[in-house]
C-alpha cells in the first residue's frame, strides 16, 4: 500500500483524524508508539530545528526532503509535509511533489502566499492571485499520477487574515475545482467560520490548532462538531522540547549540575525501550555468534 493510500485509510479510520508534528525521526516513533494514526512535517519546524532559521522561507526543497527521509526511513505512519509555496512555478511545484513522493511523504499542502511567505500566523501575509495558486494546484496534481496517484494534495489558503472569509472561501472553492484533496483553512478564528468552510466546500477540511497563534485551541470534539475532517497539531511537542531542554542548559549552567532536573528527563531506560535497543543489541549478537 503505497503512503497515499495509507493516509486516505487513516482518513476514514479516525474522524477528525488528529496529525501530529513530528520534528526528527525519534518524535516519529513516539507519536506512532502513542497511537496517532498521521503524523506530520512543519516548514517552521525545519526552518527551525535544522537550520537554526525563521519561517521566512529560506530552506529549500533538499532541507525538507532530508528530514523526510529520516523519518520515513524509520517509521511507516503515513507522514504529511508542509511544502511553503512550492519552491516556484509550475514545474517547481511538480518536482516537489515527485521528490516528496519519492521520499516517502503521504502528501502535503501548498499555501497561496507569494514566495516571500511568512508564518501564517503573522500579520502583513502577501497572496497570490487564485489562478496563480489555481495553476499550483494543478501542477501538483499532474505531478503525483505515475507515481502515487494517492499522495494527498492539501491546499492551504491565507486568505482569511488578508482578504477575510468570504475570500478565502472563494478561494477555496477554486483550489477545490483545481483538484486540491482538502482545504487547509489557516489562522481562523471562531468555530461559526469553521462551520462556513465545511458546508461550502465538499472536500476534507483541516484545521491548525498551533499555540500561541489566531485559532483558539478548539478540541477534537468542538472541531468535528462543525464538520472539521483533520486537525493539525505541528509544533505541539517542538515546543515542549525546547522548553525543556532551555530549563537544562539553564540549571546546568547555573548550578553545575544536572540533579535537580533529573525528574524532567527521558531515563536511558526509557530510551532504549522506544528505540527497541535491546532488539538491536540481539541481533548484533546473533551475527556474532555466526562469525566465530
Amino acid at each position: 500500500m503505497s503512503a497515499g493510500k495509507k493516509f486516505r485509510e487513516a482518513l476514514k479510520e479516525e474522524s477528525p483524524l488528529q496529525i501530529v508534528g513530528t520534528i526528527n525521526a525519534y518524535q516519529a516513533l513516539q507519536a506512532t508508539k502513542v497511537g496517532f494514526k498521521a503524523i506530520y512535517i512543519s516548514g517552521g519546524g525545519v526552518a527551525n530545528a535544522s537550520y537554526g532559521l525563521p519561517d521566512l522561507g529560506m530552506t529549500m526543497i533538499e532541507d525538507v526532503c532530508i528530514d523526510i527521509r529520516r523519518i520515513t526511513s524509520i517509521c511507516d505512519t503515513p507522514l504529511i509535509v508542509d511544502a511553503d509555496t512550492g519552491w516556484g512555478h509550475a514545474f517547481n511545484v511538480a518536482r516537489t511533489v515527485k521528490e516528496f513522493i519519492r521520499a516517502g511523504a503521504a502528501g502535503l499542502h501548498l499555501e497561496d502566499q507569494v514566495a516571500a511567505k511568512r508564518c501564517g500566523h503573522r500579520p502583513n501575509k502577501e497572496l497570490v492571485s487564485t489562478e496563480e495558486m489555481c495553476d499550483r494546484i494543478r501542477a501538483a496534481v499532474d505531478a503525483k499520477k505515475n507515481l502515487d496517484p494517492d499522495f494527498y494534495i492539501i491546499a492551504r489558503t491565507d486568505a482569511h487574515a488578508s482578504e477575510g472569509q468570504e475570500s478565502a472561501i472563494s478561494r477555496a472553492k477554486a483550489y477545490v475545482e483545481a483538484g486540491a484533496d482538502a482545504i487547509f483553512a489557516e489562522a481562523i478564528h471562531t468555530l461559526k467560520e469553521y462551520q462556513e468552510f465545511t458546508n461550502a466546500i465538499n472536500v476534507p477540511v483541516l484545521a491548525n490548532i498551533t499555540e500561541f497563534g489566531a485559532t483558539p485551541m478548539f478540541t477534537v470534539e468542538e472541531l468535528g462538531s462543525v464538520g472539521i475532517a483533520m486537525v493539525l497539531y505541528p509544533l505541539s511537542a517542538f515546543r515542549a522540547m525546547n522548553k525543556a531542554a532551555l530549563n537544562v542548559y539553564q540549571e546546568l549552567r547555573e548550578k553545575g549540575t544536572q540533579e535537580g532536573v533529573l525528574d524532567t528527563m527521558q531515563t536511558r531506560m526509557e530510551l532504549y525501550d522506544m528505540l527497541g535497543y535491546h532488539e538491536y543489541e540481539q541481533k548484533m549478537d546473533e551475527l556474532f555468534a555466526r562469525s566465530k
